[in-house]
């Protein structure tokens, strides 16, 4: 897995369970059994696999008539001990009592059968809207199937196994394609999110996302030789702090060990820093430290294991220190200044390609208008080899809608077609969408942006979020591009039909998103879901029984006699086949038979 993205799911796998083998007690008894096992006739063998063949044969041949022979045999079985159960006087005497019934009771019961659909109406809805599915469906596949018999387990191991590694495969390509990665451009806690949450007082970030934040720092700012410098070891404690009072107060005592403690700077600057500026002086402090402590690293880089690992936490500290500086440098309006620091981070560490600092350029370069530049950026990035983004998909259809977006008029291309340059942009539009459909409406403003994550899903809603929190104004800046995409962005459903089968340039759209962005995003946030799910059959079903008796309760109530009447003529009209059945049945077979029979 490659650094900076982790699964969607922190829950480590457990580990495999080897069966242990047990010793023979002598040399002798291993040597006796295994010549007992030679010893055994191959006849016995092919004897019981025969049989065992013949009764497979024997039972996929019953199988289908099985069951309803069963039930047959069970109501004739019925039937004939109808006389000694007294069936028919037991249903005459229920006959009577609900033809004694008052139309108060049938309120009350219509009533009460209202009600409780109508909460199981709404847990149903509460439950679908919370994980995406059925609770009854749910209940009904995982523990009623079984026992009604709709899971056959007359497979051979060996399709079992087969059908073990397709589920294990699945597994595996889900977990691959749900990398939870973290937010190039993330805010800064401290001037950023907290003055969020003092303003609206709402928490922007979740537990599962700043958790993922702590296990970040924690890989790339400590390493094992942290236990031998004070202030090192205060800092490996300080990043594993939940409370944020209890992380900047152990940085402080990290540095009054040591004013030369980089990492204490970067965690003042990230959590304590209220103002961009204020957090810019706390990098600037940490980048004099962590150039110090980098060049001694490199001195001793290649002596032993533990100065490596030094060398490498150094080496993190310093890209990371350096990127956040020109983030400040952007967020500050030196844009040429942050320009040129990004590309000069990039040159010095070429192999850090997956920190994605080529997107922090891209937003950087739209910002300064240098399309020329943000193409050249593309060419090298927008290779079908490296991993995509919705920052390089969208840029590229950007870069492209500006050719043709400011004349496009879909009357005019309704009219005479739309030209090759136009073409090539719709194209990269859907190009775009496919890779994230969430995208489009943050940017024509049909969903309302929130603060983005500091980590987020490829494809999913917290990189969408992430996207057009930085990149509307771009889009907004060149005229007619967003005009183009709310009139083109639509078409490319009819390319994909079925997202999560097939897709027309990326891989099936992952199915896992939804759970990992609820993870990611605020409560507070409608999270766009896609596809969109269709209500499942019991919230119809549950919805139209609550309706139907919560009229026929209030039409009881209003017209007790009527009602009482039209019930009697409606279970009357309903059992009249059956008791013509019965009828005729009890002509051909008395009731009489079965004492006959006994008789004999």
């Amino acid at each position: 897995m490659a650094a900076g993205a982790r699964p969607a799911s922190p829950t480590p796998l457990p580990p495999l369970s080897q069966p242990g083998r047990s010793k023979p007690k002598a040399g002798v008894m291993a040597e006796s059994g295994a010549v007992a096992g030679d010893a055994a006739p191959s006849s016995s063998s092919e004897a019981a696999s025969a049989s065992l063949g013949r009764w497979e044969r024997l039972r996929g041949t019953a199988g289908p008539w099985a069951r309803p022979g069963a039930l047959l045999a069970a109501l004739g079985l019925l039937y004939f001990l109808r006389g000694p159960l007294r069936l028919r006087d037991n249903l005459l005497a229920v006959t009577v009592f609900l033809s004694t019934l008052t139309p108060k009771f049938y309120v009350a019961l219509t009533g009460t059968s209202s009600l409780i659909s109508g909460l199981i109406f709404v847990f149903e809805w509460w439950y679908f809207r919370k994980y995406g599915t059925s609770f009854i469906e749910q209940v009904s596949v995982s523990h009623l199937r079984p026992l009604i018999g709709g899971a056959e387990s007359n497979a051979s191991p060996q399709s079992s196994f087969s059908a073990t590694n397709g589920e294990n495969d699945t597994n595996r390509q889900n977990l691959s394609e749900c990398k939870v990665w973290r937010n190039p451009l993330n805010l800064f806690r401290g001037a950023e999110y907290s003055r969020y949450t003092w303003v609206t007082g709402k928490e922007p970030l979740t537990y599962y996302d700043m958790n993922l934040s702590a296990q970040d720092h924690q890989t790339f700012f400590t390493c094992e030789t942290d236990s031998l410098r004070p202030s090192d070891a205060v800092m490996q404690k300080a990043w594993r702090e939940r409370n944020p009072q209890a992380r900047i107060k152990a940085a402080y005592q990290a540095l009054e060990l040591n004013n030369e403690c980089a990492t204490a700077y970067v965690l003042l600057a990230e959590e304590e820093a209220t103002t961009i500026v204020d957090a810019e002086k706390y990098f600037k402090q940490a980048l004099r430290a962590g150039e110090n402590i980098y060049r001694k690293s490199q001195h001793f880089g290649s002596q032993s294991p533990q100065h490596e690992a030094q060398l490498r936490r150094d080496t993190n500290v310093l890209v990371y220190v350096k990127r956040r500086l020109a983030m400040c440098s952007r967020k500050l309006g030196r844009i040429k200044e942050a320009v040129k620091m990004m590309r000069d981070l990039m040159k010095e560490f070429p192999l850090l390609s997956v920190l994605n600092i080529h997107e922090n350029l891209l937003e950087a370069l739209l910002e300064l208008q240098a399309y020329a530049d943000v193409q050249a950026v593309l060419a090298k990035y927008d290779d079908i080899s490296l991993p995509k983004s919705a920052a390089i998909c969208y840029t590229a259809a950007l870069l492209k809608a500006r050719a043709v977006s400011d004349r496009f008029s879909p009357e005019t291309a309704s009219r005479r077609g739309l030209s090759t340059a136009e073409i090539n942009a719709v194209e990269a539009i859907h190009r775009a969408v496919e890779f994230n459909p969430h995208v489009p409406k943050y940017l024509l403003e049909m969903k309302s942006l929130i603060l983005p994550p500091e980590h987020i899903l490829k494809r999913g809603d917290s990189e969408a979020v992430a996207y057009a929190f930085f990149h509307l104004q771009h889009w907004k800046r060149i005229e007619g591009a967003l005009n183009l995409l709310h009139c083109t962005w639509e078409g490319t459903f009819r390319m994909i039909p079925y997202p999560l089968e097939k897709g027309h340039l990326f891989h099936p759209y992952p199915s896992c998103t939804e759970t990992a962005d609820r993870e990611l995003l605020p409560t507070f946030h409608d999270v766009s879901v896609y596809p969109q799910k269709e209500l499942p059959f019991f919230i119809h079903f549950t919805a139209g029984l609550c309706s139907f008796t919560a009229m026929l309760a209030l039409l009881t109530h209003q017209f007790p006699e009527l009602m009482v009447i039209f019930a009697k003529a409606f279970f009357g009209t309903l059992l009249s086949p059956l008791s013509f059945m019965m009828e005729k049945i009890e002509r051909l077979m008395p009731a009489s038979l079965w004492h006959q029979l006994t008789q004999i």
